[in-house]
């Protein structure tokens, strides 16, 4: 079955058509993230614009597009979430009597690619830290948003999806201290958490500058210092961190910056659980990955060799 037999009320199934709009919503309506959402349909878009005209949309062709995946050097996380999408997308169309079911269970079938171990990510040092959350400018509406923006993701180690979407009535009072409450993760899990006294103070300049009272906390601002009503999205607060860190030359993401909360929230001696619920994961083994405890470089097995020899820097 090729790309054009695909289709939906006789609209052909092929890139930069009304029909792909159509269709891939089969698979974007069922998912609950935005972040997800957004990748989905980023990932379905660069296939079906790879797919050739008249191709067999079966495993064999997935696999195919799997090998020229990894032929250009894409990570196995890059590469599977892209097969992930691929294989719901079969699976919606079978199931909406797109596709023989044969066909799609074969598409399901297509192996991804394995992947050991665990990568190693960023943390920054609490000088870094510091100059990074220095960085913006404070005179400027813009600087006072993206000074907050850092504070949050700094200061209480929330994701960049989960920042995009903060409201304003999520910051609140409670016990003598500043939480965000009833803050919604991955996989739908609520939590609260506890907010600095310095990352309160840069959100609440931010907002009293900007006149914001209700509805999310961090929007848009043009070039001429208009804000805008609506919030900021996950890819802007992404952008917002990469400029900030490049100009310091930090390699730091928002991620990065989530990690960092964890690992000096740990050195400051922060237990462990508490550090778990702040991040919202699910198991301690993940908030230990951040932390990079269970892996220790400054007493790591290569110093207890008990060997002398010594290299010359030459060698």
């Amino acid at each position: 079955m090729g790309t054009a037999d695909i289709a939906i009320s006789g609209i052909p199934y092929e890139p930069r058509r009304p029909g792909l709009a159509l269709i891939t919503s089969l698979v974007l309506d069922g998912i609950a993230s935005p972040h997800t959402r957004r990748a989905y349909s980023q990932a379905l878009e660069e296939f079906l614009i790879w797919l050739p005209a008249g191709t067999e949309f079966n495993k064999a062709t997935v696999q195919r597009y799997r090998r020229e995946l990894e032929m250009k050097g894409l990570a196995p996380s890059s590469v599977n979430l892209r097969l992930a999408s691929i294989r719901r997308l079969a699976l919606e169309a079978a199931d909406n009597g797109l596709m023989p079911p044969e066909l799609a269970a074969g598409i399901a079938r297509a192996r991804g690619v394995k992947r050991s171990g665990v990568r190693l990510g960023n943390w920054l040092t609490v000088e870094q830290a510091e100059a990074l959350l220095s960085l913006p400018d404070p005179a400027t509406i813009k600087g006072l948003r993206d000074r907050a923006v850092l504070a949050l993701l700094i200061g209480a180690g929330l994701r960049r999806s989960e920042l995009a979407t903060l409201d304003v009535q999520q910051i609140q009072k409670r016990d003598g201290r500043w939480l965000i409450v009833d803050l919604i993760g991955k996989r739908g899990r609520v939590r609260t958490v506890p907010l600095p006294a310095w990352a309160h103070a840069a959100v609440i300049r931010w907002a009293e500058t900007a006149c914001i009272s209700h509805g999310p906390v961090f929007r848009g601002v043009s070039r001429y210092g208009h804000i805008s009503s609506r919030g900021l999205s996950a890819q802007a607060v992404f952008t917002i961190v990469r400029a900030c860190a490049e100009k310091l030359g930090l390699p730091a993401r928002p991620h990065d910056l989530r990690r960092t909360f964890a690992k000096l929230a740990y050195m400051g001696q922060s237990p462990l659980e508490q550090i778990q619920l702040s991040l919202g994961h699910a198991s301690a083994v993940t908030t230990e990955i951040y932390l990079g405890v269970r892996q220790n470089f400054q007493d790591a097995p290569c110093d207890r060799l008990g060997l002398s020899f010594l290299e010359s820097p030459s060698e």
